[in-house]
C-alpha cells in the first residue's frame, strides 16, 4: 500500500473520522482507523459496532491496498504536519508516513479482527445541513447529561410527512426544533433516539456541507439511522426506547396568556441577578406584571433586583427559575424578541405550569422559527 495526498485534505478527512472514536475503546482494535488505498482514491472510516464514520478523498495511488493503525495518533501526526503533500507507504509491520522532514513509523493492527462496516440503509429524507445543524445544537442543550431514563440521554429524531422534529429533554425542560425536508414528503412517519454526544459530533463534522440526508431504520433489534452528506457518511445504533413520552401534549397551541420581552434585555438583567446566585438550588423570581418583568434573587445572604420592559397578555404571575436553566433556554432564540407563554399545571391547577419559550419578530409579529424551549419552575421555594 503506498499513496500520496495533500496534507490539508489529508487532516480535515482523519479529524472527521477520529471525532466518532470512542474516548475509551473496549479494545485496541477499535481504536483503530482503516485506510483503503484504490484507483486514485483513498476511503477512510472507523467503526466500534456502534457508530461508524467513512469518508473518501483523492490520492495519488501507487500501490492498493488496506491498513489499519491508531486512529488517535494518526490524528495527532498529520493535524502537525508541515504544509506539503504526505506520503503514506506500508510495510511488513510498519506504516511510514513522510511529510518534507518529517518522518513516522506507526504500528500495523490486525485488520482480519476489525468489524465490517454496516450498510446504509435506504435514505428517508433530506434536509438543509445548515438548518438541520442549528437544530441540533439548539436543543442538545435540554439533553441530560447524567441520567438513569434512557430517553433523556438522546434526541429524538422524529421523521413525519413534510419534516424532521428534534427533541431533548432532561427533567427540568424540554427542547424541540423543526426541519422540513427538501424536495418531497416523506410517506410515512419513524423516530429514533440517538446519544446527544453522537448528535453533537454529527453538528461538528457535517458543517458547511451542505444538504444532509437521513436514513431511519428503527425497527429490529438493532435501529439504525446514518447521515449522509457529501463525502461523509455517518451510522450509529439507536437507543432501545420502546415508549418515548409523548411530547406534543406539553406543547398546546393557542395559550392565552404570554409575556414578550426584548430577549438580550432580558438574558443580560438575567446574567446580573445571577451574580448572587450562589448555590446550586437558588433561583430568582419572575415577576410577569403589566409593562415589566421584576427579577428578585431569592438567595439567603446576597440581594439583587432588576426591572425589564414587557408586554403582558393575559394576569400577572411570578414564577422561580434556576437562571442557568432560563439562560440556556434564551440563548437559543434567535430573533430580537422572546415570547414567553403561560401554561396550566395538567396535574395540579392550583400550581404554576411550564413556560415555553420562543422567537418573537417584534412584540406583535411571530417568528417563523420553530424552536421551542419549555421550563418547569422550580417549586422548592415558595
Amino acid at each position: 500500500m503506498k499513496f500520496q495526498v495533500n496534507r490539508d485534505v489529508l487532516a480535515e478527512a482523519v479529524a472527521f473520522a477520529a471525532r466518532m472514536l470512542q474516548s475509551k475503546p473496549t479494545s485496541q482494535i477499535l481504536s483503530g482507523m482503516r485506510l483503503v488505498a484504490d484507483a486514485n482514491s483513498l476511503q477512510i472510516s472507523v467503526f466500534d459496532h456502534d457508530v461508524s464514520a467513512q469518508t473518501d478523498l483523492v490520492a495519488n495511488v501507487d500501490q492498493s491496498g488496506t491498513a489499519l493503525v491508531s486512529g488517535k495518533l494518526l490524528n495527532e501526526i498529520v493535524g502537525r504536519l508541515p504544509n506539503q503533500p504526505v506520503n503514506f507507504e506500508v510495510g511488513e509491520n510498519k506504516a511510514v508516513i513522510t511529510c518534507g522532514t518529517s518522518k513516522f513509523e506507526l504500528a500495523i493492527l490486525p485488520i482480519a479482527q476489525y468489524p465490517t462496516l454496516p450498510p446504509v440503509p435506504p435514505v428517508t429524507g433530506t434536509i438543509d445541513g445548515e438548518s438541520f445543524i442549528a437544530a441540533i445544537r439548539r436543543v442538545s442543550v435540554a439533553s441530560a447529561k447524567d441520567s438513569t431514563r434512557p430517553f433523556q440521554k438522546g434526541i429524538q429524531i422524529k421523521a413525519t410527512p413534510t419534516s424532521v422534529m428534534l427533541t431533548a429533554a432532561d427533567p427540568n425542560r424540554i427542547a424541540r426544533c423543526q426541519v422540513p425536508w427538501l424536495g418531497k414528503d416523506v410517506a410515512d412517519e419513524t423516530s429514533a433516539v440517538v446519544l446527544t454526544k453522537t448528535m453533537q459530533d454529527i453538528e461538528k463534522s457535517f458543517a458547511n456541507l451542505g444538504e444532509v440526508s437521513i436514513s431511519i431504520a428503527a425497527e429490529g433489534e438493532r435501529g439504525m439511522v446514518a447521515f449522509q452528506a457529501k463525502n461523509r457518511i455517518v451510522t450509529t445504533i439507536v437507543l432501545n426506547i420502546e415508549n418515548y413520552p409523548d411530547i406534543d401534549q406539553y406543547f398546546p397551541n393557542n395559550l392565552e396568556e404570554s409575556a414578550v420581552i426584548n430577549k438580550q434585555d432580558l438574558m443580560d438583567a438575567t446574567k446580573r441577578v445571577e451574580l448572587v446566585v450562589s448555590e446550586s438550588e437558588d433561583t430568582i423570581r419572575y415577576s410577569f406584571e403589566t409593562g415589566s418583568v421584576q427579577l428578585e434573587s431569592t438567595s439567603s445572604e446576597n440581594n439583587a433586583t432588576e426591572s425589564v420592559e414587557s408586554t403582558l397578555t393575559g394576569n400577572p404571575t411570578s414564577l422561580r427559575f434556576k437562571p442557568w436553566l432560563f439562560h440556556d433556554g434564551l440563548s437559543q432564540i434567535t430573533s430580537e424578541f422572546v415570547k414567553i407563554e403561560f401554561t396550566k399545571n395538567q396535574r395540579d391547577p392550583s400550581r404554576p405550569g411550564p413556560i415555553i419559550m420562543s422567537s418573537q419578530m417584534s412584540k406583535d409579529a411571530k417568528s417563523p422559527d420553530t424552536y421551542r424551549y419549555l421550563l418547569n419552575p422550580n417549586m422548592l421555594k415558595r
